[in-house]
């Protein structure tokens, strides 16, 4: 066994024998693959919330219920145009050189796309449990959901990263 980088490429202690652009390359397409499946995601609740309106009940919300649900889509928009935004960003400095700027601002807006999603997936669950079961209900659920949530994207990444090191 040898101690020579895998096609003479150097490791830079990154445990992969790849070039920065490389890296910045590998880096962009695994965000590239993050943002799809976070935009379907949005995609559909966004499009569940603008639905809502059209509907025989909406009319029975109270102005909590009416409040929530704007906050909601304003917040769905938001997530969408941080989800979308990276692209926007490739496209704007495409063949300037900058891969790693564009991967830094894209992981950048990946992350508080998520932080907005997060908010919007409790936020809905917190709408649709006050509709059907009551207020205490909703905000049970929805402060619940934020829990699980922060719990799942935040807390078990930071874990894995600790025992890592």
């Amino acid at each position: 066994m040898t101690d020579e980088p895998i096609g003479g490429l150097p490791d830079h202690g990154h445990g992969r024998p790849e070039t920065p652009e490389q890296r910045s390359d590998r880096n962009w397409n695994e965000l590239l693959q993050e943002l799809r499946v976070m935009q379907t995601g949005v995609q559909i609740l966004t499009g569940f919330l603008l639905i809502l309106p059209f509907q025989s009940r909406f009319g029975d919300l109270d102005d909590y219920q009416r409040t929530i649900y704007l906050a909601l889509v304003l917040i769905c928009i938001a997530t969408t145009g941080l989800l979308v935004a990276p692209v926007a960003l490739h496209r704007g400095l495409f063949r300037q050189h900058l891969k790693r700027s564009v991967v830094t601002g894209g992981d950048r807006m990946a992350r508080a796309g998520l932080v907005l999603l997060a908010i919007a997936l409790s936020g809905t669950a917190e709408l649709v449990f006050d509709v059907v079961l009551g207020r205490a209900a909703g905000l049970v659920v929805g402060a619940g959901s934020a829990v699980v949530l922060l719990g799942l994207w935040a807390v078990v990444p930071a874990v894995v990263r600790r025992h890592r090191e």
